[in-house]
């Protein structure tokens, strides 16, 4: 029986990894990668020469019967998402709860996450904190989440994240900004790890003028906090 390992890899900077991480992706018998070009540059940065396989959301489903194969063949198999921790926000979920009913072994190989990333350097507080990933593109869905966030924050203290495109981010802090208030402490991180990173932090009200004129580029990870008394 093989083994599926779960590796995350750098958010941007090539060398947040950790060796451990090199020494699995070489070691195993095959990668499945979310973005094979993304994952050849890292693999060549450090000389891995494991194979790769595509394995991405569109072809998630028909190929988990495949990988099972594999792994029960003695085979093992390192998951890789474009960048970061595989299953958050990205593929991989399903192929884990199939290996877990399969008895096959699933090993974690822990390391870079946007979501942490941003909530430490956000200057908000990090004790609880609910990461909700991208809102639904459907507006009615979206709202129906941030209100339900809204009555939540009523009783319970927390720093709350999403990711969004940059192509919504303007439309979000706004939708925000209506439903939680002009007061709310904001962050916005982009880039994060690379060379063009950047934090903008403010208010809600404040964020939804700079989100009238930034250049929209990359991924953003959005951070607000319901505590009540920032400490």
């Amino acid at each position: 029986m093989g083994t599926l390992y779960i590796v995350s890899t750098p958010i941007g900077h090539l060398s947040d990894i950790s060796y451990r991480a090199i020494e699995t992706l070489g070691s195993v018998d095959l990668i499945l990668s979310e973005d094979t070009r993304r994952t050849g540059i890292l693999l060549t940065r450090y000389a891995i020469k494991t194979p790769q396989e595509r394995y991405d959301e569109y072809v998630e489903e028909r190929k988990i019967p495949l990988v099972l194969s594999l792994l029960r063949d003695g085979k093992n198999i390192a998951l890789v998402s474009s960048a970061g921790t595989p299953l958050i926000s990205d593929p991989g979920y399903k192929l884990v709860r199939s290996s877990v009913a399969a008895n096959i072994p699933v090993i974690a190989i822990p390391g870079p996450s946007s979501v942490l990333t941003a909530l430490t350097v956000s200057g908000l507080p990090p004790d609880k904190f609910l990461f909700l990933g991208f809102l639904p593109k459907k507006e009615g869905k979206r709202k129906k989440i941030l209100i339900s966030i809204h009555e939540m924050g009523k009783s319970m203290n927390m720093t709350v994240l999403l990711f969004e495109s940059p192509f919504r981010i303007k439309r979000t802090i706004s939708e925000l900004l209506d439903t939680f208030g002009k007061d709310v402490p904001c962050a916005v991180a982009k880039e994060l790890t690379k060379i063009h990173e950047e934090v903008y932090r403010g208010n809600l009200e404040e964020l939804s003028y700079w989100a009238d004129k930034p250049s929209f580029k990359g991924e953003y990870t959005i951070v607000f906090s319901l505590e009540k008394e920032q400490v």
